[in-house]
């Protein structure tokens, strides 16, 4: 593991806040690849969770993902495949033990991983040679920073051994004092302020939204019709309660800097 001082993480804050509001996947690329070299990670993940609004008898409070951004796509799937296939156990409620870490000292920025946490014979699990082991991940560690008390953003980190205290107190301390750059990727992907979370498509043409592009000019930047950028812009007023691109700017500005 590389040597990180203070200034260095202060320098990747810098490095993040350079990146527009059009620009937080890449900017959460940036921020995964520099933790994976300095903190001995092949992998990393970013994922962003939300309560229901009822979970009754939910062993999982309610909590769901909403959306994943993988640095490094698993094959044989594309992109973040491999990590939602792990979310369609969550989804249908097939507790696993791994499950039930993010859900300790939910509200509080908390730090959890499978080797110091996870029963040994976890190990020896299906779930666990499927997901895990069978890609060369022998330890996980995940960073939860609560924005509010319904909305979470987690990030993990994946190597092919144990992570030491230092590795750890490294991704912990690079994400700990970041709370607007969290706020920027929950709000990218419609999970902060929305009625509903945002589709890859309509999430294309928000980021194109927030610059100063015009609708025909991220229709063409995208290849899609006029009509059909139309047709999207009207869905995600509406998914963010607005009716112009300068309310929808306004209301932007006032979370992200919060």
């Amino acid at each position: 593991m590389d040597v990180v001082s203070t200034e260095d993480i202060h320098r990747l804050w810098d490095d993040l806040a350079d990146f527009g509001a059009d620009r937080a996947a890449e900017a959460a690329t940036y921020l995964m690849s520099f933790l994976c070299e300095k903190g001995g990670a092949w992998n990393a993940t970013w994922a962003g969770s939300t309560r229901l609004e009822s979970y009754r008898d939910d062993p999982l409070k309610g909590w769901r993902v909403g959306a994943v951004q993988a640095l490094h796509p698993v094959a044989p799937y594309p992109d973040e495949g491999h990590f939602r296939q792990i979310l369609k156990f969550w989804d249908k409620r097939e507790i696993d033990p791994s499950f039930l870490l993010p859900m300790r000292d939910l509200g509080r920025f908390r730090i959890y991983s499978f080797r110091r946490e996870l029963p040994e014979f976890w190990f020896t699990s299906a779930l666990y040679h499927r997901y895990y082991g069978s890609v060369g991940t022998v330890d996980a560690v995940f960073v939860a920073f609560p924005l509010n008390e319904d909305c979470e953003s987690h990030f993990g980190f994946y190597g092919k051994k144990q992570f030491t205290d230092e590795q750890i107190a490294l991704f912990a301390a690079a994400l700990r004092g970041i709370k607007w750059f969290h706020r920027n990727l929950m709000l990218s992907h419609g999970l902060l302020i929305s009625s509903s979370p945002l589709p890859a498509a309509e999430r294309r043409v928000l980021h194109l939204l927030l610059t100063d592009a015009t609708e025909k000019q991220v229709a063409q930047e995208l290849g899609l019709t006029p009509s059909t950028v139309h047709q999207y812009v009207v869905s995600i007023y509406r998914k963010f309660g607005v009716g112009s691109r300068a309310a929808l700017m306004r209301l932007w500005l006032s979370h992200a800097g919060r």
